[in-house]
């Protein structure tokens, strides 16, 4: 097996990190100097220039980093979007939308809206990013009230929550939703 050009392993790297890529670190990495970094980068922006890929390279915050073209950010935001909601299991779904419209909600509110218990859920939206703690409810034990974030509005292509469609009949009324927001249990 030939050994791959220090180009493919420059652009390898770039296209999996997570954050810039300080130009010290590419080139210990990639076993090279300063100058031999500076001419990869340089071929590498301009090959990405001229074939009219969908990535461009950036320096930013000290490091390297591959960017999607600005251009092309409606498509990219569509897909990434719709990926991470479309992933959530049914349950989690569930959660998300009982967050969305009825926030701020406790996790023992979620829970008795479903009929499940809806904790795993609820940590995983947490761990995503798309629910956070907004508050503590006014009663023994103060449990958390849960509320959407910025990033949902973000991932659902939304300026704000006033935005969401309405809902269907078969939610509970607001005289049931306001008698389980009354009810003292801790979550």
């Amino acid at each position: 097996m030939r050994e791959l050009s220090t180009a493919a392993a420059l652009e390898a790297i770039l296209f999996v990190a997570e954050a810039p890529v300080p130009s010290k670190r590419l080139c210990e990495v990639l076993g090279i100097e300063g100058s031999e970094l500076d001419r990869e980068v340089e071929a590498l922006s301009v090959r990405l220039e001229s074939t009219e890929r969908g990535l461009r390279l950036e320096r930013v915050a000290g490091g390297w980093r591959l960017y999607t073209r600005p251009e092309l950010s409606g498509y990219v935001e569509s897909f990434v979007s719709r990926g991470s909601i479309n992933r959530l299991s049914a349950a989690s779904q569930e959660v998300l939308a009982v967050i969305t419209y009825r926030q701020p909600v406790s996790r023992n509110q979620i829970s008795e809206i479903r009929g499940v218990d809806s904790s795993s859920s609820l940590r995983t939206l947490e761990r995503m990013g798309l629910v956070e703690v907004t508050g503590r409810l006014p009663v023994p034990g103060q449990p958390a009230l849960y509320g959407t974030t910025e990033l949902l509005l973000e991932k659902l292509g939304l300026d704000s929550l006033e935005e969401l469609p309405s809902l269907s009949e078969r939610v509970p009324s607001p005289e049931v939703m306001d008698g389980l927001a009354t009810r003292t249990s801790i979550s």
